[in-house]
């Protein structure tokens, strides 16, 4: 990108209820597949950046954890992070379903953008699932709530309003130099890259069998000519759940890997050789050093890149 004084740049993060569909939006926006994505709510548990270049200038988003009551340390830090980060950027988007109904959790949200004085742009996602003419009423209800900059109907999923939605971000960015090259996609390493797509593909095939309580950490990644040789275990809180994970035979775990492989190979443009295990670290979600270790570090929650 080159560096002109007509050029904005800025951080723009995205917050919400679990499962709005922030981390599809942010998927969708850059053009690649860096959030994990599940049914399930509360899948995004650290703060992932990634960066969207184009001739207008810069946009660094951060998909924050949702914001909801937590319920242990886990739940603490992911919620912090989501607060915290609010004060610290340019451009707030506040991702939310197509619906009249305000409930006790986007309330707690209008409490906590109150207190900003950050842009707030108002997300109301999945309009593909509604008439398009009940897409005024849900406007009109949250427009009495907060006086939001924009208003932007979207749909992550198939892609519309998304256009409109990066010209309205980047009239409220500051003029200024690029953050990162232009090739520049995440500042997520490659291992966690790796470690996330792996927990993705065990969420979703395991669906409401084990509660999302797992966690994935790589314990080697090699490059051996066009071959990388990746070894990571699935860790999970109860001897119950290892079974599961595992599978008859083994079967579950072949096919979290057999699902995850084709992904990390189109992500590394490698071949690659996964082997995957199964730990149980019992309540691991309370305990600050093995939440460190899996890469959740209450400390390193700012926004500079």
């Amino acid at each position: 990108m080159s560096e002109n004084a007509s050029q904005k740049s800025g951080f723009v993060t995205l917050i919400g209820r679990p499962n709005v569909g922030k981390s599809t939006l942010m998927n969708r926006l850059i053009g690649q597949k860096i959030a994990i994505t599940s049914n399930k709510p509360q899948t995004t548990r650290n703060r992932i950046q990634t960066v969207l270049t184009t001739d207008q200038g810069q946009i660094v988003f951060l998909d924050t954890p949702g914001i909801h009551k937590a319920k242990n340390k886990l739940g603490n830090y992911m919620v912090n992070v989501a607060e915290k980060t609010m004060d610290e950027v340019d451009v707030i988007l506040w991702l939310v379903e197509p619906t009249n109904f305000i409930g006790a959790g986007e309330r707690h949200i209008i409490e906590q953008l109150k207190k900003t004085k950050t842009p707030v742009i108002l997300v109301i996602n999945k309009i593909d699932t509604v008439k398009k003419e009940a897409i005024l009423e849900f406007i009109d209800t949250y427009r009495k709530e907060l006086d939001f900059q924009e208003i932007v109907p979207v749909s992550a999923l198939k892609g519309s309003g998304t256009d409109d939605l990066i010209q309205c971000i980047f009239k409220y960015l500051p003029y200024g130099p690029a953050f990162y090259d232009e090739d520049t996609i995440t500042d997520q390493p490659m291992r966690q890259i790796v470690a996330e797509l792996i927990r993705e593909k065990a969420l979703r095939l395991l669906e409401d069998e084990i509660p999302h309580g797992i966690a994935v950490s790589i314990e080697s990644m090699k490059e051996n000519g066009n071959i990388c040789h990746i070894e990571a275990t699935i860790v999970c809180e109860r001897e119950s759940h290892k079974g599961i994970i595992i599978g008859k035979g083994g079967a579950m775990l072949k096919k979290i890997g057999s699902q995850a492989r084709p992904e990390i190979e189109d992500m590394l443009e490698m071949q690659v050789n996964l082997k995957l295990w199964v730990k149980v670290k019992k309540d691991w979600r309370d305990s600050d050093f093995l939440m460190k270790n899996f890469g959740y570090n209450p400390k390193d929650i700012s926004v500079n890149p």
